[in-house]
């Protein structure tokens, strides 16, 4: 793996990889761009195909994400999988009536049921009826073995969980003198969930450098 990050490194390979991407639909360059321009967090186009692209090894049925944002995962992994359900939650007001706008204008609405929630606060009990085949936490970064723990269960065995944005920007391999104060806290928290969850005896865990930093755990049999 290091020597492929290395070689990444001397040569640039994205135009090459962007050359060979499918064209997107002007639905989703429009989220994109909606993404772009107010700041929202979405995967790129490239980890994003990359994510979709692992995904298919699994082929999961029943998908789990924290973290709508405006929906932007949900509607390409429904797109990539006609006969997935996917189950997403989103705390924020304003985004989750983005997700609504965008997912009711998708081709891929009945896939996709949507709630509004503080995900460390809604009962599991009244709202969510497991097992599912994969969990994909893209939320608070400080909260990831908090939103680990509470949902794990809900996954079946030898069904994965994904955890985005494990790099953070680069950030967890600063120093705590060298981030931004408001940063301190998530980062320790981002580091500490990674020095728990490498060596789990439940869950066979890895770390890809897709994106910002993609975690792969499968649960184990």
């Amino acid at each position: 793996m290091k020597l492929v990050e290395e070689l990444f490194t001397i040569h640039n390979y994205d135009s090459y990889i962007e050359a060979h991407l499918q064209e997107k639909s002007a639905f989703i360059q429009n989220m994109e761009d909606y993404a772009r321009e107010n700041h929202v967090p979405i995967m790129g186009s490239r980890a994003i195909d990359t994510f979709i692209g692992i995904l298919s090894l699994q082929n999961p049925k029943r998908f789990l994400e924290i973290g709508s944002a405006i929906g932007y995962s949900s509607i390409r992994i429904a797109e990539a999988f006609p006969e997935i359900e996917i189950t997403t939650i989103e705390r924020n007001t304003g985004r989750y009536e983005k997700a609504i706008e965008y997912i009711e204008a998708s081709d891929v609405s009945s896939q996709i049921q949507i709630i509004q929630a503080d995900a460390l606060e809604l009962s599991i009990e009244e709202n969510l009826e497991g097992p599912y085949d994969a969990l994909f936490i893209d939320a608070a970064k400080g909260q990831y073995q908090r939103f680990f723990e509470k949902y794990s269960p809900l996954i079946k065995p030898g069904g994965v969980i994904y955890c985005d944005n494990m790099f953070m920007h680069g950030m967890v391999l600063q120093e705590d003198q060298e981030l931004p104060r408001r940063k301190r806290t998530m980062i320790r928290n981002l580091r500490s969930f990674m020095a728990w969850i490498m060596p789990h005896e439940d869950y066979n865990a890895t770390l890809l450098p897709v994106g910002d930093g993609l975690l792969i755990a499968i649960k184990k049999e």
